[in-house]
């Protein structure tokens, strides 16, 4: 049996995940870290969903189903609501853990006795839809370590992109989230740096070099779904959040943006083109 507070909430969204959510949740029962909760809120899929998820046995699973369909967003807020863990993690149904990720980024936070981080993050794989590794991404420089949170922003604004991560690749404290909220999804493809960047206006970045999860796309996901969009929504976020740090971002930050925005869009819709045909 869980504790009244495990030490992570490792929180699965779902809807319509029956082909790739059973796969997930062995990654998350293989973790070298013993002492979380799954918890997988399932947003009304008429598939099969809930019977994978009964299929496993073990007592850290709780599974709950919405009355109604809240659409990513609302279930991403869910997780949050729901979660009873100290630290918190989103894990998509298609992506996947590394076996030592819980372990190795728990310790971080742990060792950060001050509170000094607002997060931990982790280089990843990208994985085409039956599981083939196609690429890895890291932040530039890779090396492992503190980095500055306005450092980190930055970086993600000149550059165009999110250089944090997928949601399964970021752990953080519960009682942070609690400070800063819910997710936003004013600009739903950055709805996750929309909240990496809100967590780390209390605090540094915490890098670990090693790939400690692995992000699947496929013509199912919600950020391949929406990508025709993703510059847009990406100036768009970064007008919203120039002046969430000091100094605030200047007006050439705000055109690296949108030029690196604008560039990203079209390489990643080329990427899709040729590995999801």
């Amino acid at each position: 049996m869980i504790s009244a507070k495990p030490k992570v909430s490792v929180c699965i969204p779902t809807y319509r995940g029956g082909p790739t959510i059973g796969a997930s949740i062995e990654s998350v029962l293989a973790q070298s870290l013993r002492d979380f909760e799954l918890l997988v809120i399932d947003d009304c899929s008429p598939d099969d969903t809930a019977a994978i998820v009964a299929s496993f046995s073990d007592s850290r699973i709780r599974y709950l189903r919405n009355e109604h369909n809240l659409g990513p967003a609302g279930n991403w807020n869910r997780c949050l609501k729901e979660a009873r863990g100290q630290y918190f993690k989103l894990l998509p149904h298609d992506d996947l853990l590394h076996p030592q990720c819980l372990q190795r980024q728990v310790a971080i936070l742990e060792s950060d006795h001050n509170e000094n981080f607002a997060l931990v993050f982790s280089a990843r794989e990208v994985l085409a839809p039956a599981g083939r590794v196609l690429m890895r991404r890291g932040f530039p420089g890779g090396e492992e370590g503190v980095i500055n949170a306005r450092e980190v922003i930055l970086a993600c604004t000149r550059r165009g992109t999110n250089l944090l991560g997928e949601p399964g690749a970021v752990l953080f404290r519960q009682s942070l989230a609690d400070k800063i909220g819910l997710f936003d999804a004013t600009n739903p493809y950055v709805i996750d740096l929309d909240y990496w960047f809100r967590l780390l206006v209390h605090g540094d970045a915490y890098y670990c070099a090693d790939n400690l999860a692995s992000f699947r796309v496929s013509r199912q996901s919600w950020s391949v779904a929406i990508g025709k969009a993703q510059d847009r929504d990406f100036i768009e976020f970064v007008n919203r959040a120039a002046c969430w740090i000091e100094p605030p971002l200047s007006n050439l930050d705000l055109l690296a943006t949108q030029i690196s925005a604008r560039l990203n869009k079209w390489l990643r819709l080329i990427f899709y083109w040729a590995y999801l045909r």
